[in-house]
């Protein structure tokens, strides 16, 4: 009897963590996908009224100086054609420079997402979980900031952290070419 149980219990468990899979994806249509279908549709007119031709200028100026081509490049990269597409603004740097410009817009993944969710929802769950805790913390009245606040905190320090990741792996990058021979 004791075994039947047991084995009751375990399959109780098992399609526990389905149900629950299914109340987190219903949660999920009903709350963020409406959320990024809109957000993509509206990136997609921007483009559209704005033109491509005008977006690739932007790309082209934004990887013309150190400064922009980790910031800019990436934030335009991750906004207008999202992960893993961004990763194709490459073309407007210069050989040398994609290796650092890959590693920026790679590690601006996830601070994007809190402010522009459709840029990167396979990351959502991160943000997730952190908008989660700051809306109980807020909810009990000890919220030391709101969500706006800390999605903006955090594209900024994620933009500044791309900005010394491209710069060093830029060098990191001369380094290994000069030491292998490769011209770049």
């Amino acid at each position: 009897m004791e075994t039947f149980e047991f084995l009751a219990r375990g399959a109780e468990a098992f399609i526990g963590v389905f149900n629950a899979g299914g109340k987190t994806f219903v949660g999920f249509v009903t709350g963020i996908l409406p959320t990024l279908i809109v957000l993509l549709t509206a990136v997609y007119t921007v483009i559209g009224l704005v033109g491509e031709q005008r977006v690739h200028r932007l790309a082209r100026f934004a990887a013309g100086n150190v400064l922009t081509r980790y910031t800019v490049l990436p934030l335009l990269a991750m906004f207008f054609l999202t992960n893993p597409m961004a990763y194709t603004f490459g073309m407007f740097v210069q050989e040398k420079h994609k290796p650092a410009f890959y590693d920026s817009a790679v590690s601006l993944c996830h601070p994007i997402t809190g402010l522009f969710p459709h840029a990167n929802p396979g990351e959502l769950f991160v943000w997730l979980g952190v908008a989660a805790a700051i809306t109980k913390l807020a909810e009990a009245g000890n919220a030391p900031f709101s969500l706006a606040k800390l999605a903006l905190a955090y594209l900024l320090v994620g933009l500044f952290v791309n900005l010394l990741k491209g710069i060093v792996t830029e060098w990191i990058t001369t380094i290994i070419a000069r030491r292998e021979g490769v011209d770049i």
